[in-house]
């Protein structure tokens, strides 16, 4: 046997029995709820959290007991990304959801009846992204084969299909991340990022009678240096964070009053995950952080002097994602209560919870432990035998997922 290879299989050991002592170590903490499979992308609404799973399917899930609610049956291959959309001018309620798959295909459900609206096969390989412009009745959806699309989303909540309007092929890299504000019903800003950490700003305009979406290249960044994990924007921010084991964050458009760029949020790992708290409706000057297994919190009230104020290490394996979630509830006299907690998904199958005012208490000295986050180990295969098997494509992007090289 080769050395290198007896070597990297006595590190997979050790690495696996790390974190298998921490699994015991952490069980209990966040209250965590067990999954099937892994959360590639959640998104909190109420007490519920939506998640998309590597098991092929999205599911609404009970914050407070953990049950599932709803599941979304119909890919054939992991869900990566899941949105929504709701017409301004519908009484009725009915909201659709939107996903997408590494089966390259995006979904339309009605969430009233969980019924299929529509599926579309929207790219040459998997989407990695969608992001929805309420009022444009706008979708945009990314992907592995480099390219961006728009969807026309006037008529989904009539049951019609989804309707190509438009699209981009600017990057050389897959686009993995999008952000971005309406201007108006026919104008928006939308923000690409690829995995070769670069940065593109564009206008977008509706036009014709069959209506097209034009784009104009506004501004390209290149100041990370390697893939950018998620980017978030608001207030006139960019936040960005990305492998290079940075967040960054960039006011645009530029702040003619700023003589000096913002100083890096410096990590000892690549960040999987930023949570910038003024963008949310706690609208706090802290930014919540995710690296390897460790949950960081910030405090960024002088954004050129940013402060830790602590740290969990509540997971016993790669954060992927960190959501704000504002909890209800209500005490015996029937009087409601608004708590802030942070929701933090991860590759060893669970959904924590963290009371924020737990998260400022904390240290990066946790009582939970720590140990290198050097991932090897493949991801678990999913619970459900019937979602289908993995592919070797499917499992190229696994490994790609929890960062190996």
């Amino acid at each position: 046997m080769d050395d290198t290879v007896l070597l990297r299989s006595e590190a997979e050991l050790a690495i696996n029995e790390a974190r298998r002592q921490k699994s015991k170590r952490t069980k209990t903490l966040g209250s965590p709820i067990q999954l099937a499979g892994i959360a590639l992308d959640i998104h909190i609404e109420g007490n519920s959290a939506w998640i998309a799973e590597n098991t092929h399917v999205a599911k609404k899930i009970d914050l407070e007991t953990g049950s599932t609610l709803q599941i979304y049956k119909g890919h054939t291959a992991p869900v990566t990304c899941l949105a929504f959309f709701k017409n301004g001018r519908d009484t009725v309620g009915q909201r659709v959801l939107i996903t997408g798959s590494w089966d390259k295909s995006i979904k339309l459900w009605n969430t009233n009846t969980k019924a299929l609206i529509c599926s579309t096969t929207a790219h040459d390989d998997f989407v990695k992204c969608l992001f929805v412009v309420p009022s444009a009745k706008l979708l945009v959806s990314s992907s592995s084969d480099k390219t961006l699309r728009f969807w026309d989303l006037t008529d989904v909540l009539e049951g019609k299909a989804l309707v190509p309007v438009g699209s981009l092929s600017a990057h050389t890299r897959p686009v993995e991340c999008l952000a971005g504000i309406a201007h108006s019903e026919t104008t928006v800003r939308l923000i690409t990022a690829d995995t070769m950490g670069v940065i593109k700003i564009w206008e977008l305009e509706k036009e014709g009678p069959q209506p097209r979406w034009r784009s104009s290249l506004q501004d390209t960044f290149d100041y990370h240096r390697t893939r950018i994990t998620e980017i978030l924007y608001g207030a006139g921010q960019i936040w960005t964070a990305s492998s290079d084991e940075t967040v960054q964050v960039t006011s645009y458009p530029p702040d003619p009053t700023v003589t000096r760029p913002s100083p890096p949020l410096n990590h000892p790992l690549p960040v999987r995950a930023v949570l910038p708290l003024a963008l949310t409706p706690l609208a706090e000057p802290y930014v919540v952080t995710a690296f390897g297994d460790v949950i960081r919190l910030y405090d960024v009230s002088t954004i050129s002097e940013p402060e830790i104020l602590g740290e969990i290490d509540g997971h016993w394996h790669d954060v992927t994602a960190i959501r704000l979630w504002m909890r209800y509830s209500r005490n015996e006299a029937e009087q409601t209560r608004i708590e802030p907690w942070i929701v933090s998904t991860s590759l060893d199958g669970t959904i924590r919870k963290w009371r924020f005012s737990e998260l400022v208490a904390s240290t990066p000295e946790n009582p939970a432990g720590r140990m290198e986050a050097v991932v090897i180990a493949p991801v678990p295969e999913p619970g459900n035998a019937n979602a289908g098997e993995v592919t070797e494509e499917e499992e190229r992007e696994l490994a790609e997922l929890m960062g190996e090289d």
